[in-house]
């Protein structure tokens, strides 16, 4: 199977390089806003059509060279087709300078250094391969598109780079693991070594509710250096919170062995659930995670490790007793955190119980026709696989 990640490096050029890079980079950003003004006006997505009607005037008035001026034109149409998918349609705005580069065309990594074409023919910049060796060797991994980006002063290059990764399916799972993202933890794990794993909220949720309230001062001030200074919060938080969900994902992976089946809930339409039935104040806070975010880094994650993510229904995870299988609202305690079963009487923490249930939804998923099961439907597998709360 193949696996495309990102991988992220800093490059180094000299006072003229950095020149020549922000007039490159702000003329391609620039072609690619006349681009998107044509398309919005005509809604035409077509390559084919958009190239033979703005490829000599993005050449002409921009100078870029011919590969650049057709990345301009892909660029304003994957903007609109990201649009489209999300069910929206308004003018694609590309104030950020940046490039989009195609391997051995526009750029290329060469004997240690960052080789890129530009307004000014091709620069040779040096570049920092720190973690990145792995990638480097030509063999194991191709690389694709790249983006440069410029931020406070430096400049990064974000390069596509696409691998193969052991297959998995269930044939090969020797081990399940329920995982329940939350507020109060960011991850609560169960696997079928009957152990728990838990990655604390609360600091994430005290800087979270930091940079609320520095959001709402500088939205108050309604000046443009305000509305920038926004702006550079809210990429800061994403990396911060990004960054959080890599540590998470890592040590969930590196916990559990090559085959382990990672069972989260599906949380397509929570979000819109969760505008009809709670508050603003209790919206924001169960909404803000990067919960999404953290799905795809385990995904690629347990992919590269030979193991696999699936999504399966939330219904009553957090309600039903592991043990007993009894589900009833009042099961659990939300302000307490805690999980009392009315009938059998177990008791733990109520992410817990709703990683325990994702566990046992990962077993029946594997084994669906279990004979073992319960009077009430509930999976009673045996051997390594097996519950022990």
């Amino acid at each position: 199977m193949e696996q495309t990640v990102t991988a992220k490096l800093r490059v180094y050029p000299d006072a003229e390089q950095a020149d020549i890079l922000h007039a490159s980079m702000k003329a391609y950003a620039d072609a690619c806003s006349m681009v998107s003004a044509h398309v919005y006006e005509t809604h035409d997505l077509s390559q084919a059509s958009l190239n033979r009607k703005l490829y000599r005037r993005i050449r002409d008035t921009f100078g870029l060279p011919s590969q650049m001026a057709q990345s301009s034109i892909r660029s304003a149409i994957a903007a609109y087709k990201s649009m489209q998918s999300n069910g929206r349609w308004g003018p694609a705005v590309f104030r950020r300078q940046f490039c989009e580069l195609v391997w051995n065309r526009d750029y290329s990594l060469v004997q240690g250094q960052f080789s890129v074409n530009t307004l000014h023919g091709r620069q040779k910049l040096g570049f920092t391969d720190k973690g990145l060796s792995k990638y480097l060797d030509g063999k194991a991994y191709r690389f694709g598109q790249a983006k440069l980006l410029s931020r406070g002063g430096k400049f990064y290059l974000h390069i596509a780079v696409t691998g193969d990764v052991p297959d998995a399916d269930k044939d090969s799972i020797c081990n399940v693991v329920g995982v329940d993202r939350g507020i109060n933890f960011i991850a609560a794990a169960y696997g079928s070594n009957g152990k728990s794993m838990f990655f604390s909220g609360r600091q994430a949720k005290a800087k979270r509710a930091n940079y609320r309230r520095l959001r709402r001062e500088l939205q108050s001030r309604h000046t443009r250096s305000a509305r920038r200074r926004l702006q550079a919060v809210g990429r800061r938080e994403n990396r911060w919170m990004a960054d959080v969900n890599h540590q998470v994902s890592k040590a969930l992976v590196e916990a559990n062995p090559a085959g382990t089946l990672f069972v989260l809930e599906d949380l397509k339409g929570c979000r819109e659930r969760m505008i009809v039935s709670y508050g603003k104040s209790r919206r924001l806070m169960l909404v803000g995670w990067a919960y999404l975010d953290l799905e795809g880094k385990l995904a690629y994650k347990a992919a590269r490790a030979g193991s696999m993510v699936i999504k399966v229904d939330p219904a009553y995870t957090s309600q039903a007793c592991p043990r007993c299988g009894h589900t009833e609202r009042a099961n659990r305690d939300r302000k307490m955190h805690l999980f009392t079963c009315k009938r059998c009487g177990y008791r733990s923490n109520d992410d817990r119980i709703a990683a325990m249930n994702l566990h046992r939804k990962g077993i029946e998923w594997m084994v669906p026709d279990d004979p073992g099961a319960d009077a009430d439907g509930h999976a009673c597998p045996q051997g390594d696989l097996s519950v022990s709360p």
